[in-house]
């Protein structure tokens, strides 16, 4: 399978034979040289818009309308126009209302846009904006006038990464991560006609939270949710959600085995939908998928060489009509490099054998929350469309043969279960008889704890009361020192008058004598 930069080579070479067949016409029907469910890089000329990846991208009148995006962790605010018809890039020159307003366009990434009427709706996205809630601005296409929409009800918080549908007249927006890094798995709707949000509460298991994701709606009912990420993990599951009886379900996808992705592509067409690119942060994903929505049932289209800017995470992909055909027109990207080429493909892809899955809304649901095999065994009475139809006759006892087959299968599976559930039960067991002797042995500890207060308690006292001794011993020795001063001021008294005494008495008897 040749890569997308040979066949530029080819494609270069089928323009100038062209132009040789066609030497009265002023242009080249590009279109009409390209081989089926091939990419091609197209021959551009005059001056591309920098590379980026996680900008937003919309065909309107044969332009490809690229807005915003981050390169080198710097957020982009530019708007271009790619011309489908000559091939060249142009900037978009905004305006506003007021010729004070110096912000006409705020450098943003990780955003959604889809053309509603004449307009240009686009929201969400990380950005130099310091709104706590998801703004939507505008941009109109004939005038390039530009502004912010007002809003009203449950306004969602900021966020980036998140998917946009349009059904009907309403936005549906799924999951993001916010402002703090906080991943989100809420459904929030925007009313186009009043701008007014509200909440979908909604039933049965969500996805998990996660952003880089895709998302697409069939039959203007079931929106669905493919890959995406968390911090930690990449995935590769399908989620659908009935937008009337807002119940998730979480069918298996039939078909090819997919790797998990996020910042991938996706844009759908009629029953398909292709999926372009991404990557899990390690490697990009080479394949280029297409899966019938009716049928569940994914396959790959084309692969292009690992590293091709079409292996990116953060690029684009959208749908254009030209001469009543549908192209698919790629561009951006980020792989290790920052791409800014501009690939296109016709695709043909080529209708399963497997059986439709859904035919009436209330089926749906049911056959989305069982396994693959129950679905192939109700395929011939379940079609995914808006109104209930008549079921077509189908081999009742082939059905309950398949049935009761499913049935064993959900036997062993139950049987299974109780297995492991009864092997919980010993493992609970044992962790409530270690909690028993924990618990004993806290009660323990607690007694000794109480008996070291009570022991501490008394010594505490003991210290009170010797104390009390050391401070009346102290009195008691001063008492004792002043006692001992008295008795040496006695004695000393004492001996003067002994020897006064004793003076006296010998001059009387000196004078008997004599």
């Amino acid at each position: 399978m040749m890569a997308p930069f040979q066949n530029l080579i080819n494609l270069t070479t089928k323009f100038i034979d062209s132009r040789k067949a066609n030497m009265g016409t002023n242009s080249v029907n590009w279109h009409s040289v390209l081989d089926s469910d091939q990419w091609v890089a197209l021959p551009v000329s005059g001056q591309r818009p920098s590379a980026r990846y996680k900008h937003a991208a919309v065909i309107a009148d044969e332009k490809l309308y690229i807005v915003g995006g981050s390169r080198n962790g710097r957020y982009l605010s530019d708007v271009q126009a790619f011309d489908l018809k000559n091939l060249t890039w142009s900037k978009v020159k905004l305006t506003t209302k007021s010729d004070t307003e110096t912000d006409v366009f705020p450098s943003v990434s990780g955003h959604s846009m889809v053309k509603w009427g004449n307009k240009l709706i686009f929201l969400g996205g990380h950005s130099t904006d310091i709104s706590d809630n998801v703004t939507v601005r505008f941009i109109d296409l004939e005038s390039h006038l530009c502004g912010k929409m007002e809003t009203t009800g449950k306004v969602p918080e900021a966020r980036g990464g998140q998917s946009v549908s349009l059904v009907g007249s309403k936005l549906i927006m799924f999951g993001g991560e916010d402002k703090k890094r906080q991943l989100m798995n809420d459904v929030h709707v925007l009313d186009l006609n009043t701008f007014t949000w509200t909440v979908l509460e909604t039933i049965q298991t969500p996805p998990s939270p996660r952003f880089d994701h895709t998302a697409a709606v069939h039959a203007n009912r079931y929106l669905l949710i493919f890959g995406g990420c968390s911090h930690s993990m990449f995935f590769n599951d399908l989620h659908v959600l009935d937008l009337e009886t807002l119940e998730w379900s979480n069918p298996q996808i039939q078909g090819d085995l997919v790797s998990p992705r996020a910042g991938h592509a996706a844009v759908s067409i009629d029953k398909n939908w292709f999926i372009v690119g991404g990557g899990d942060n390690k490697s990009g994903a080479i394949e280029t998928l297409v899966m019938d929505i009716s049928k569940l049932v994914i396959s790959t289209l084309t692969n292009v060489k690992e590293r091709d800017p079409l292996a990116s995470e953060g690029l684009t992909v959208s749908s254009a009509v030209i001469d009543n055909e549908h192209y698919l027109v790629a561009f951006g990207g980020y792989n290790g490099k920052y791409n800014n080429e501009v690939f296109v493909m016709r695709p043909k892809p080529k209708d399963s054998k497997h059986p439709k899955i859904f035919q009436s809304p209330a089926a749906a649901a049911a056959a989305a929350s069982v396994t693959a095999a129950y679905a192939l065994a109700k395929s011939e009475s379940l079609e995914f469309t808006t109104t209930m139809e008549s079921k077509p006759k189908v081999d009742l006892s082939v059905e309950v043969n398949i049935i009761k087959g499913e049935k064993k299968y959900l036997e062993s599976s139950i049987t299974e279960v109780k297995s492991i559930n009864s092997s919980l039960m010993e493992k609970l067991e044992e962790c409530n008889g270690a909690g028993i002797d924990l618990s004993k042995e806290l009660h323990s500890v607690k007694g000794q704890l109480a008996s070291e207060r009570s022991r501490c308690s008394d010594l505490e006292a003991q210290i009170l009361d010797l104390k009390k001794k050391l401070s009346s011993k102290k009195s008691i020795e001063e008492e004792v020192e002043a006692l001992r001063s008295e008795k040496s001021a006695i004695d000393q008294d004492l001996e003067i008058s002994g020897t006064d005494e004793k003076q006296d008495s010998g001059g009387v008897w000196r004078w008997i004598a004599g």
